[in-house]
Parts: C-alpha cells; structure tokens; sequence
C-alpha cells in the first residue's frame, strides 16, 4: 500500500513507520521539516496548520491510508478532511485515553462512553495558542475525533492510545520523574486517593497501529495492554532496577507527580480483541519497558 503518515516520526511513531516499511508498504513523510525522514522514504515539507501548503505539497497525489500522528485540534481536522477528502480512501487518526477527560468510573470505559455526536466543536484562534493546546490536549483530541466522525469523505478510524511505557528514547520524563526520586528517596505526590490506569509498551502500541493501517474496521478504538497498572506497580519496579526507595507524599491539591490520578477511567479493549488484535498482560513487559527507559536516562 501507498501510505502518507503525518508527523510523529519518534518513540512510538518511528517504531510504527519501520513495521510499516518491513511489510512492504510504501512510505511518505509529511512533517514540517524538522526532523528528516528515515533512508529511503519521501517527505514532503509542509505546515499542517496551512491548508493552501497541503493542498500544494500534496497536488497530484494520493495514498491508499493517511496515518494522521498529530492531529491535536478540531481545525487540524476540519483542514485534513477537506484536504484529503480525494487523496485517501482510509484515514487513521492517533488519538489518546485523555479523551475520556471527564470519565471517572471504576468499570473501564468503552469507546461508546464517549459519544462524539454530543461534543461541541470550537474551531476558534484559541487553537492557534500553543500553550492552549497543551493545557486542553484532551478537549482537543476530542473535538477533532468529533469532526471527523460527524461525516468524513473517507473511512476513518481513531485509535485511543494507553499512556505508553519503554523505550531508551522515551522524551516524555515521566517515568524518570520516579527515577529520580525513587533514587534519592525524594517524596512523590500522589492523590489520597490514587487510582490505577492503563498502559501500553511502546512495541505493543506501534504494532497495533501497523495492524489499524492494514485493518478495515471504522470508529474509535481503545488501545492498551491488559492489566492496570498503579503508580505503586511502576515505583516498586523502578525501586527493584535503581535501588532507593518509594515515598509517596499524598496532597489533596496541587500538581501530583505523573501517572498519578485521582479518578478512574481506564479503558476497555473488548473491541480491539473482537477485532482480531490480542493485547499483551502488562506483567510480561513492565520490567522490559522500564530497564529500556532507565538505561537511556543514566
């Protein structure tokens, strides 16, 4: 297949594109320009934000499925569904569990807790803020979900991805935010209440977008291993790799450490098992996943 992906083209997005490649598949890159694409695939330069330098950089041309990785506003994808609404027959967004933002459920939550006919879209300048977006990433994923699924041009398939553990190239810091701390024996806030959340290894969620590329089932997805984890699971191992010890200092406001959360909504895979995928437990790779993250920090 002939496959555009749009930005991400590290941690996992990387990981996506080379399993992509390794099928056979024909890649092209679209980013910005700032950072190259791997050997051997074309990138086309262009701002995402800038509907006129699409539509230019992407004249005469169309691909079998669009990989959108960076897809953060419901303009984004008012812009990429007008774009691409004759270049693709099957659209793929990245989205995120912060979708579920306003959940707090102790059962998991499906992808139709959240019914994307009812989100109200806001496609004003607010969107243009940088620090706006970062600080609405959730509403944001959200309303661009809503806009394509209240009528796309195209299939289009949302994947809900898990927060994602492993990697020696994982630039978040989360996971070395314990690290540090575990080490030095340092407090971690946490909520009084602190619940456990769903995860993804870094292999496990790039394999999964390989197989939502080549898949034909349409809608949101969740996506994420089996088994919640706690913030307890994950110190008590980084505690097992680093040495040091876990001091949680609970806080009933301010800012808690990551991966910390004082509600529930962890999500339920149901759907990706009965479309054929099977998730991995998160027993089998946590150690893996934070060995790989530890030993790119030191």
């Amino acid at each position: 297949m002939d496959i555009l992906v749009i930005g991400g083209n590290r941690y996992f997005g990387k990981r996506l594109i080379a399993l992509l490649r390794d099928s056979g598949h024909r890649i092209t890159i679209l980013n910005r320009g700032s950072s190259a694409a791997p050997g051997g695939m074309e990138h086309l330069v262009a701002d995402r934000d800038d509907e006129s330098a699409l539509e230019s950089v992407l004249a005469g041309r169309s691909f079998d499925v669009v990989v959108d990785q960076v897809c953060y506003t419901p303009r984004q994808a008012e812009i990429a569904r007008r774009v691409f609404a004759t270049r693709t027959r099957r659209y793929v967004m990245t989205s995120t569990v912060e979708v579920y933002g306003y959940e707090d459920s102790v059962t998991p939550v499906a992808e139709s807790v959240l019914d994307l006919a009812a989100v109200t879209v806001d496609t004003g300048p607010a969107w243009d803020d940088p620090e706006f977006r970062e600080e609405h990433y959730g509403e944001g994923k959200r309303q661009a979900e809503a806009v394509f699924a209240a009528g796309s041009p195209f299939a289009w398939a949302s994947v809900r991805v898990a927060h994602v553990l492993g990697g020696d190239d994982d630039f978040t810091g989360r996971l070395d935010h314990y690290v540090q701390r575990v080490r030095a024996g340092e407090p971690i806030a946490v909520p009084v209440v602190n619940r456990p959340a769903t995860y993804v290894y870094v292999e496990e969620i790039a394999a999964f977008l390989a197989w939502t590329v080549e898949a034909e089932f349409t809608g949101p997805v969740n996506a994420h291993s089996h088994g919640p984890l706690t913030t307890a699971d994950i110190c008590a191992e980084v505690e097992k790799q680093v040495g040091g010890r876990t001091v949680f200092r609970e806080v009933e406001v301010g800012e808690v450490s990551p991966f910390s959360f004082a509600r529930s909504y962890g999500m339920d895979n149901s759907r990706a098992t009965a479309l054929g995928y099977s998730f991995s437990h998160s027993a089998e790779w946590l150690s893996r996943a934070v060995s790989e993250t530890v030993g790119g920090t030191r």
